[in-house]
């Protein structure tokens, strides 16, 4: 393993803001695959697996079970200031990173930063993303293709080999033109993003899973040898529910904003009209409004945030 810092910015008060990779393989092999971790600063489990992932690597890359012919390049954080300060988005200008690719080098900070990230995972055939929503919840672990162009039909096809519970067709908007996944896929990379259950907080159960599951896909694009699959702690699931992002089913507070007591999690299954969660008032605690599935289906994703404002989507359901 080779540490690589891929990006410095000086700064006029403290030292200077770096970002480091790390490089699996000869220096003159194949670029395979490229993972990016964190580049929000709530991304706090996005960055656990990554780091879990550096030090899983080497050691197989110490046993022999890694292709020295095929690169990896790992970065388990592109955006440590942010995530040092508590804040989800650069502090100085409130701008995402992810949504500044494919960057620009003479341009605003979070432009250069995205210039620098892009110009490290260029030229790599998969790249593999650890995103998170922008709303605050916890999610059905699974993998997202984002819509666009025949190369992420292949991605489609390709993303059963995570062995992730599910895998998401992602219809892009106009949004999503300046994200790492999109513009991968325009310059001719395999574009996947893997999302865990946690986002603000750390679950080792569901990042063991898409630890796992990179580990998975590693093994079956030739990056692994076949042997690197017994460190998975299960085989996988082998054939992965695939959704249309369009067919999921939002939930809504209705009636009122309050306290949110949810009683499903994300991977549970719910009945039509099975009750969901209660908002609570939040001067007597009586129950405001009870929110219930209106299809039958599978909890994808749950609002994890202690309030919710009414008219707020609490769940998405995949319809059985």
């Amino acid at each position: 393993m080779r540490k690589k810092t891929i990006f410095s910015l000086s700064t006029p008060y403290r030292e200077s803001m770096e970002i480091h990779a790390a490089e699996f393989g000869d220096a003159d092999g194949e670029p395979c695959c490229a993972i990016v971790g964190s580049m929000r600063g709530n991304e706090v489990q996005q960055t656990f697996i990554a780091a879990n992932l550096v030090g899983r690597l080497s050691e197989l890359e110490q046993s022999g079970l890694l292709d020295r012919g095929k690169r990896i390049l790992v970065i388990p954080a592109a955006n440590a200031f942010s995530m040092n300060i508590h804040k989800r988005f650069w502090p100085v200008d409130n701008t995402d990173i992810n949504r500044m690719f494919p960057g620009y080098d003479k341009g605003e900070t979070t432009q250069r930063i995205a210039a620098g990230i892009f110009e490290a995972v260029s030229g790599f055939e998969f790249g593999i993303q650890l995103a998170s929503f922008y709303l605050r919840g916890k999610f059905l672990p699974h993998v997202r293709i984002t819509d666009e162009g025949e190369l992420s039909r292949e991605s489609l096809e390709m993303a059963a080999l995570f062995g992730m519970p599910c895998t998401l067709l992602h219809t892009p908007s106009t949004f999503d033109t300046t994200t790492l996944n999109y513009n991968w896929q325009v310059w001719n990379a395999h574009a996947f993003s893997l999302f865990s259950k946690e986002t603000g907080s750390l679950d080792a159960l569901s990042a063991r899973q898409a630890e796992d599951g990179i580990v998975r896909f590693l093994a079956r694009i030739g990056a692994a040898k076949e042997e690197a699959l017994s460190t998975c702690l299960k085989a996988g699931t082998s054939d992965p529910a695939r959704i249309d992002e369009r067919s999921l089913v939002n939930v809504r507070s209705e009636l009122a904003g309050g306290l949110f007591m949810p009683l499903v999690e994300p991977g549970d299954v719910a009945e039509r009209g099975q009750a969901l969660a209660e908002v609570r008032d939040t001067f007597n605690g009586s129950v405001k409004d009870t929110l219930v599935a209106p299809v039958a289906g599978q909890v994808f994703f749950s609002r994890s945030a202690p309030l919710v404002n009414q008219y707020s989507i609490a769940f998405k359901i995949a319809p059985r």
